[in-house]
């Protein structure tokens, strides 16, 4: 019996802000994609010219570059875009990559996107209200939660999923619930067993006060919502294990036995991990129906034309969607 060889993985790539280090990234590191992902085709969703421009801005031969396995899905600017510079005028612009990428993923088109940095405030200023890529993905794809989780690469990975994500510090509280804590632990156990191929994943939950509430006296969030959301999940398979201290808990003698922490607001968990992991880190959207990571850093605009920004977390990014889009075929 002939067997059929399935086709290759088809990555979208969103070269986001316009203005800021998206666009030369990319060029960066689809320089090397012959060599470390050979068996996957892409296309780079953005201006071509832009492309091609700050491509030779880094001393990458764009136009040997895009071929068989690159392509180019255009998308003309607004305006011309100046690195370091931003501009309203592109806000639109930048959405528009995404939602290529959102509909070709959806379509079946793309088995996974990558979204390089895109600028909040540009698109705002261009009239459109925004919060985030999480926020927004969740919305177009009409998925009522996701989580936002952030992994770092290497030996020993650390994952740091968030229970709430952009939100101002005084509004944490309020959307921490006990159905809201079991859903997000649902979406973690359920996506790390899928895409990172975990058959029972250990999940570390922190508190919300200082002290994991010091058994009522600093807050009893943690008496009153995660400790009840945790006995049920726990009922239903999860292996979720706490609430622990978050200053104590980022420690080798207990990230060793875990396979991601669940912090409760962003500024808790996120800072730890980027200092262990920034420039190698990779944002994963879980829950979400469609595959999709992006870089651990924002747009740079310092760096933007200037050679000097490094496409690590890019890279990381694009190695971690391929993954997770070969076990969801092989699942």
């Amino acid at each position: 019996m002939t067997s059929v060889s399935r086709p290759a993985l088809h990555i979208a790539i969103t070269t986001g802000e316009p203005a800021g280090v998206g666009p030369e990234l990319t060029a960066m590191a689809l320089a090397g994609a012959a060599v470390h992902w050979p068996d996957v085709c892409f296309t780079v969703l953005g201006d071509a010219a832009l492309l091609e421009a700050r491509a030779h801005a880094v001393g990458v031969d764009w136009a040997a570059l895009v071929g068989s396995r690159v392509k180019i899905g255009h998308r003309p600017l607004a305006v011309p875009s100046v690195a370091g510079r931003l501009d309203a005028a592109n806000g639109r612009y930048v959405l528009a990559l995404l939602d290529d990428a959102i509909d070709g993923a959806l379509a079946g088109t793309f088995d996974a996107i990558v979204t390089a940095p895109l600028q909040k405030s540009t698109i705002n200023d261009a009239g459109v209200p925004f919060t985030g890529h999480t926020e927004y993905l969740a919305e177009r794809t009409h998925t009522a939660r996701v989580v936002m989780m952030l992994a770092g690469t290497g030996v020993r990975p650390l994952r740091v999923a968030l229970a709430t994500t952009h939100l101002p510090l005084k509004d944490v509280p309020a959307a921490i619930t006990i159905d809201s804590l079991l859903e997000t632990l649902t979406i973690v156990d359920h996506d790390l067993r899928r895409d990172f191929g975990l058959p029972v994943p250990r999940i570390l939950v922190t508190g919300l006060n200082p002290h994991a509430g010091e058994n009522g006296y600093l807050g009893r969030e943690e008496i009153d919502t995660i400790a009840p959301a945790l006995a049920q999940a726990n009922a239903r398979g999860i292996d979720a294990r706490g609430p622990y201290p978050a200053d104590t808990l980022f420690q080798p003698r207990h990230l060793d036995e875990a396979d991601c922490v669940l912090a409760m607001f962003h500024d808790q968990g996120l800072p730890v991990l980027k200092y262990a992991t920034f420039g190698e880190g990779v944002n994963v959207t879980l829950g979400l129906p469609i595959v999709r990571t992006s870089v651990d850093h924002g747009t740079a605009l310092d760096l933007a034309g200037t050679g000097r920004a490094d496409a690590g977390s890019l890279i990381a990014a694009i190695d971690t969607a391929v993954s997770m889009a070969r076990n969801r075929r092989a699942g």
